[in-house]
């Protein structure tokens, strides 16, 4: 088996009818020749290790991210989630404040900005959004 190894930089993600179509971007000293003589429609089995600041392997486990403080602020304004968690009786009232409030009291913490580093409100919000993911995947 002749395998292709090389690193990239994903640079977008799209969405079609038939799936994903990710685009990364390849140094020209990088991409192996191989690559350049299959012809377009080739498959591949893909096996990919996003790298962290320090050139090694990025144990996920381990990544907290400061966008979920801002994911759940956007998610807090928006009039869908507030509906979500009226529908799905979390809630009796519509507004960015319950909303703010019920996340709060729900990931059992004192501020968003937690989500930067408190593992079980990170794994808890996760949760919470793709519930609402899908609950919007129905109710859209």
């Amino acid at each position: 088996m002749d395998t292709l190894q090389f690193e990239s930089v994903k640079v977008a993600l799209k969405q079609d009818k038939t799936g994903y179509m990710l685009t990364l971007n390849i140094h020209p000293d990088e991409i192996p020749d191989g690559l350049m003589r299959d012809f377009v429609g080739a498959r591949y089995q893909v096996v990919m290790v996003r790298l962290n600041g320090e050139e090694k392997p990025m144990n996920r486990e381990q990544e907290y991210s400061p966008d979920l403080v801002r994911s759940s602020a956007i998610l807090c304004r928006d009039p869908g989630f507030w509906a979500f968690l009226v529908e799905t009786n979390q809630t009796f009232d519509e507004s960015e404040e319950t909303a703010t409030a019920w996340l709060k009291q729900e990931l059992n913490i004192e501020s968003r900005a937690e989500l930067k580093t408190n593992k079980d409100a990170i794994a808890q919000y996760k949760f919470i959004f793709k519930e609402f993911q899908s609950w919007k995947q129905v109710n859209g």
